[in-house]
């Protein structure tokens, strides 16, 4: 390690009790592309083989254990990715974790393609392309981890040749150790952005419900589970405290950030808490489930916070709609027990936490429950009739090739909305659940 500081000229140093990231801020200013910039040390958890058994009987075997060691911080600006760091763990099998942040990539790639933007902490505050931003980030792919992470790896590990790499598989394998995902929601006022943080933050407790979060991860809370599960409040010294809401082995939080970003991320240790598998190559999955994650939240704080405005959806929903076919289904109608209870049933999470989707055979007897009687008096050629209306408005739609059916994201608003209008039947209808 000291050969290799001495010609990288990188300094290796002991690693600070604060925070690392602006310990380094200085070696990063004038660091041309690929550079090595600076080593820090310290004492670190690592997976480690060692020696077990005894002298007596000389029988000994290898075993994986978690052991406290001195590892490396490798920080290096690379030419596509900016800013990043490897920590090596010195002991067998050389452990190690690449840290990039996407967003220091999209900064490079707007750079080479003459795009003007204001970049601040993880977000673009202003972009002039912002249509080309979006492409941009969607285009990460798998390989474009792979390339970097092996790169710099092979870098470090540099007493395995290329031939044991290439016929021994000396190499790392690369898996998703932590992953963060965030959506930024800019303000143009501070004081708009204050008034819904004091309103999400009242609504903190709801928000908390083990029902609302199987609708916000999509994964449903059994018996079996036994990781954390709550809301909880963070910084409350801060003119705007951090909302966590905990699950497996991650969270989601949403807090503000450079005055006018309202930052809502999810975060885990362990991407198989949203079914996905940990290979990189699964990258295109991952980023859809953390992206429904993001959305259901919102969907959710919108649910309890809205104020939904009727300017005619409500009217147009009770008209007949007239089939290609020429058959005529009849409107749907806020004071029909059947259907209310349809609207019920459909808004149950288990349903929700299975992607919204359901069969009518999952459905009918919550629905027959909901209506107070039984599968007998409530038959399931009722169900399918009723559940036609909602087709026909567009709320539903059945899978193709399948006997499953989905409630769509505007179904699910326009459910809230009727049963909501059982206790409050003004033109305006307060959509709280």
């Amino acid at each position: 390690m000291k050969n290799r500081s001495e010609k990288w000229g990188a300094p290796v140093l002991d690693a600070p009790e604060g925070r690392r990231d602006e310990f380094v801020e200085p070696y990063f200013r004038q660091a041309k592309a690929d550079q090595l910039v600076v080593i820090l040390k310290a004492r670190e958890p690592a997976r480690i083989l060692t020696a077990i058994g005894n002298k007596k009987d000389n029988r000994w075997h290898l075993q994986l254990a978690q052991r406290w060691v001195i590892q490396y911080n490798f920080y290096v600006h690379d030419r596509h990715w900016g800013r990043m760091f490897v920590r090596l763990s010195p002991y067998f099998p050389f452990s190690a974790r690449v840290c990039l942040n996407q967003h220091h990539w999209l900064a490079l790639r707007m750079q080479q393609q003459n795009i003007d933007f204001q970049q601040t902490t993880n977000a673009f505050l202003r972009c002039r392309d912002p249509k080309r931003l979006q492409e941009l980030a969607d285009s990460l792919t798998a390989h474009d981890l792979l390339v970097c992470a092996r790169k710099w790896l092979n870098s470090f590990t540099p007493f395995f040749t290329e031939r044991e790499r290439r016929q021994a598989g000396c190499q790392h394998r690369l898996f998703f150790a932590q992953v963060e995902y965030c959506d930024n929601l800019i303000f143009h006022r501070r004081a708009a952005l204050d008034a819904l943080g004091e309103r999400l933050l009242d609504a903190n407790r709801t928000i908390g419900q083990p029902n609302k979060i199987t609708v916000i991860f999509g994964r449903k809370i059994t018996q079996h589970y036994r990781g954390k599960l709550q809301t909880v409040l963070e910084d409350l010294d801060l003119p705007n405290p951090v909302i966590r809401s905990h699950y497996g082995h991650g969270f989601i939080k949403q807090y503000v950030r450079d005055h006018l970003l309202l930052r809502t991320e999810p975060a885990t240790n362990n991407v198989n808490d949203y079914a996905v598998n940990k290979a990189i190559d699964h990258l295109p999955e991952l980023r859809t489930k953390l992206s429904s994650v993001i959305d259901n939240y919102h969907n959710v704080q919108q649910d309890i916070l809205e104020t939904f405005v009727d300017r005619g959806q409500l009217r147009q929903l009770g008209q007949p709609t007239i089939l290609p076919s020429g058959r005529r289904i009849p409107g749907l109608k806020l004071d029909h027990p059947r259907q209310l209870a349809l609207m019920h049933a459909l808004l149950r999470f288990s349903h929700i936490a299975a992607e919204s989707t359901f069969t009518t055979a999952e459905l009918h007897p919550q629905t027959a429950e909901a209506l107070g009687c039984s599968t007998a008096d409530y038959r399931l050629s009722s169900l399918r009739y009723d559940l036609s209306k909602l087709r026909a408005k567009g709320l539903v739609e059945k899978i193709p090739h399948s006997r499953r059916y989905r409630l769509l994201p505007n179904g699910y608003r326009i459910c809230l909305v009727f049963l909501a209008s059982i206790t409050c039947p003004d033109g305006f209808i307060s959509c709280r659940n």
